[in-house]
């Protein structure tokens, strides 16, 4: 999150042949796992349409990997180079990042968000019976709510520190989406998540219309969280993962200790690109962190404990 803002999200599709798994991890939660994607996914209401809300999704799921990595080749492009693609969620992908067109994106950079989008589709796409339910592709969530339900999500701003430790943490903040609001995606990225970032955001969490109009969304203001310092190693993407589709661009591998002065300026510009977004109704509102310094924008400006 200087010059223009290129937005890059890229994360690894594996081959398909494994074969999907599924399991329980308590009485509704359930864990979908198929290569590199992997999910949680919960509904609440009634018991039978909870077990069929969850079948609609496995069906679902078990085809995805197999369906995106088909289409690879072209996902990697340039999203105005992808406007031909076929699978549901690869549509998805493109319809996200195509907003940012004039600067370089790659569908990729919504995968998440719309692999749980279409899979949470599948579960509502029922009877009645389900009040509430989500999708968790790590980290990347789409949320469907009836009249009066709400769900609260908790923001940790340092994604590092959340993937270190697998018991509960404290969070840095935390607020409520309600089914009155024009949210039903929030998704997270920085330079120590699990996609290449050209920023140096730890997080940005934003809340969006669905999953991958935040992915993509979180992906731009991530990148635009930036500044020149002699603390921030940066590599060309070629050189770290050399199934990248980034090329030669410069991605961030390690960010030493900032001074006031450079966060101040990092994160103004994170805050900048993440307003014209909120202007431009592409996202509901943000959260921008960087060593331990928060920003909130948008419909998030009342984020409890920030």
């Amino acid at each position: 999150m200087a010059g223009p803002v290129t937005a890059v999200a890229t994360r690894r599709v594996a081959s398909a042949s494994a074969g999907a798994v599924g399991r329980p991890l308590d009485a509704r939660r359930w864990h979908f796992q198929h290569g590199p994607i992997d999910l949680v996914v919960e509904a609440f209401g009634q018991d039978a349409a909870i077990a069929e809300a969850r079948e609609r999704g496995w069906q679902r799921f078990a085809t995805v990997l197999e369906e995106l990595v088909a289409e690879l080749p072209l996902l990697r492009q340039p999203v105005a180079q992808g406007t031909g693609v076929r699978g549901a969620v690869a549509k998805r992908m493109v319809a996200a990042c195509f907003p940012y067109r004039r600067v370089f994106i790659t569908p990729m950079a919504a995968v998440a968000g719309a692999v749980a989008d279409e899979v949470l589709a599948a579960m509502m796409n029922g009877g009645p019976g389900i009040k509430k339910a989500y999708v968790n592709n790590g980290g990347d969530i789409a949320l469907a709510l009836a009249p009066g339900e709400t769900f609260r999500i908790g923001v940790i701003a340092d994604i590092d520190r959340a993937t270190r430790h697998g018991q509960r943490l404290p969070l840095d903040g935390a607020f409520e989406v309600t089914a009155a609001l024009p949210v039903r995606g929030v998704a997270t990225s920085g330079w120590r998540g699990r996609s290449w970032s050209l920023g140096i955001a730890d997080s940005v969490t934003v809340l969006a219309a669905d999953g991958a109009a935040a992915d993509a969304a979180a992906t731009m203001i991530a990148n635009a969280v930036d500044v020149d310092h002699a603390a921030i190693e940066r590599r060309r993407a070629c050189d770290v993962d050399d199934d990248s589709d980034l090329g030669e661009r410069l991605v961030t591998v390690a960010v030493g200790r900032l001074p006031e002065d450079a966060i101040e300026i990092a994160l103004a510009g994170g805050l900048a690109r993440a307003r014209d977004l909120v202007d431009a109704g592409l996202i509901w509102g943000a959260v921008l962190a960087l060593q331990s310094r928060l920003r909130v924008i948008g419909g998030l400006a009342a984020l409890e404990g920030r």
